[in-house]
């Protein structure tokens, strides 16, 4: 069996600074938590930034100083996201790309975002497929439920392989208005993942450990981190994404799938060595 790459996901769009206190919202709290969480197993960290008043922003100008920055003090395979907030607006998401990270999400397509939606149209994925091949940026298709593996499919089928030609996934599983995170669905998924393609499984909330187990036992790979939850057990709170990190890496000891360093993680998803 392979090792195990573990994705930290520090930030997110959605958490308020002013109820999470311990939320990293500068670049040097990024950048020290990006630190903390590489040296107890993180291999790749999924990026939303904020702005000066810590409310999430795509400026493009702080997007190319986060990337410089993480590129300078850890060996972290840096992805940007693509989705921002719900609200952002297409072309701003597209610009995402020209800071030019290591690897960038594409969602698969549109769900119900708690109490908003999360819009992707089929022309803007198409579009964000073939500019993020067109720049060498490897995508992590992310799948908010069973239906984006069919438009997964049809996307490879019309439009060829992802920069690199090595697809992976990432299942987000355990969001309100989308699939739920248990283990039922993540084997309904896996049957319907392309040929040859890896993946990793995100569970949101009280999900994130069922569905890190589950992915560990499937042979899958693991994100987790303050965007997806800030409850590490029941009654307490997340002491920092590093927390979360550990508790991933030394179950993922545990299952004889020990942690991949970043420079493995590059191989097995065919990301450039730089951009």
């Amino acid at each position: 069996m392979p090792g195990t790459l573990i994705t930290v996901a520090p930030t997110g769009a959605e958490l308020v600074k002013e109820d999470v206190p311990n939320l990293p919202v500068t670049l040097d709290e990024l950048v020290r938590t990006a630190q903390d969480c590489e040296r107890v197993g993180a291999a790749m960290i999924h990026v939303h930034i904020r702005g000066a008043n810590a409310e999430p922003t795509l400026d493009l100008g702080r997007l190319k100083e986060t990337v410089a920055a993480l590129r300078s003090e850890t060996s972290l395979v840096v992805q940007l996201s693509t989705g921002g907030a719900v609200t952002d607006p297409e072309e701003d998401r597209l610009r995402v790309l020209e800071a030019m990270p290591d690897s960038a999400s594409c969602t698969m397509g549109t769900v119900n975002f708690g109490d908003d939606v999360f819009m992707n149209r089929w022309e803007f994925v198409v579009e964000l497929h073939k500019r993020m091949r067109d720049r060498g940026i490897v995508p992590e298709y992310e799948i908010f439920d069973l239906g984006h593996l069919a438009a997964l499919h049809r996307l490879l089928d019309e439009h060829g392989l992802p920069a690199g030609g090595h697809v992976h996934v990432d299942l987000v599983m355990g969001v309100p208005g989308g699939m739920p995170g248990d283990v039922s669905t993540l084997v309904a998924a896996l049957r319907l993942i392309p040929a040859g393609a890896t993946f990793s499984a995100t569970g949101i909330g009280r999900s994130s450990l069922p569905v890190l187990l589950a992915s560990l036992s499937a042979g899958g790979h693991l994100r987790v981190g303050m965007e997806d939850t800030v409850s590490y057990a029941r009654g307490e709170r997340v002491r920092d994404n590093a927390q979360l990190v550990a508790r991933a890496a030394g179950l993922a000891k545990i299952a004889q799938r020990p942690p991949m360093s970043p420079a493995e993680v590059r191989t097995l998803l065919s990301v450039a060595q730089s951009n």
